[in-house]
């Protein structure tokens, strides 16, 4: 059900790719709630995503961008400005990649060039985007801005790596930028740290069927998946939350609080039981 929440309002969307992305979610609700908006994601994702079909579906612009560049980026603003006639009023920031995670490199042994692309094309995008709508005075007062993080920005997770560090780097720009930003021009804020979700890119990570087991087998609400992420985005991007800003909210089904669920607990201690702890120890 539509509640009209974006009627009139006008954005951008960082990072859509196929129908399996967050971003993708967010476009559709944003478009159902009366947002008009471009889509921007890099070259080699649009040649090979299905970011034109999400377009036609939406009644979008795609305009291509490597985030890590200025001049690309303040391409997609100006465009975008010119498009809608005007100032803008939400972004989303929904990008992130390691090649160390691609080429299976452990934390201690990651090579730091790509480290340092990891950092820029996930974390330092995100201020790149903001300096320049400064910058342009692009966003309207009491405007939006959102970028997706996750838990292991606070928290060490087995094989995220040096993802861990751009999450905890966006966040911190957030906030930095997120009080700079409100003072000057009212303009909000703030990161969604979402459940691990089924995407595209994130069944890629070694792993991640265990870790969806366990995080919603932990979280009294269960895993919020990429449909209810968008739903929560729509919220941030709508006047309902005018006054919300600098946050990391945490959007996992309470996982971010618990400590040992009962579900968790018994197929913990059911596990013990087939073991033979002599042998472990």
């Amino acid at each position: 059900m539509a509640y009209n929440l974006l009627k009139g309002k006008k954005g951008i969307i960082f990072g859509a790719l196929d129908s399996k992305s967050i971003a993708w979610k967010v476009a559709e609700s944003a478009h159902e709630e009366g947002a008009i908006f471009t889509l921007s994601n890099t070259p080699t994702a649009i040649r090979f995503g299905q970011i034109d079909e999400l377009a036609r579906k939406t009644n979008s612009t795609v305009i291509p961008a490597d985030a890590t560049n200025l001049k690309d980026l303040q391409n997609v603003i100006e465009q975008s400005m010119e498009i809608f006639g005007g100032k803008i009023d939400f972004i989303l920031h929904s990008i992130g990649m390691s090649l160390n995670v691609r080429k299976k490199r452990v934390y201690n042994e990651i090579d730091y060039n790509y480290l340092n692309k990891t950092l820029d094309i996930s974390a330092i995008s995100f201020h790149k985007v903001l300096q320049l709508s400064y910058k342009l005075d692009a966003i309207n007062d009491w405007g939006s801005v959102v970028a997706l993080s996750y838990i292991a920005a606070q928290r060490t997770l087995y094989g995220y790596n040096d993802m861990a560090d751009a999450k905890s780097l966006l966040e911190s720009i957030a906030r930095s930028f997120g009080y700079i930003y409100g003072r000057e021009k009212k303009v909000r804020v703030n990161t969604i740290s979402q459940s691990p979700t089924r995407t595209t890119a994130g069944e890629g990570v070694k792993g991640v069927e265990g870790l969806l087991d366990f995080t919603n087998r932990m979280s009294p609400l269960g895993n919020a998946d990429a449909q209810e992420c968008a739903d929560y985005c729509i919220t941030l991007f709508s006047d309902l939350t005018k006054k919300v800003t600098m946050q990391n909210l945490f959007h996992d089904g309470g996982f971010s609080n618990m400590g040992m669920s009962l579900e968790a607990m018994r197929t913990y201690s059911k596990g013990l039981d087939d073991v033979d702890m002599d042998d472990v120890l």
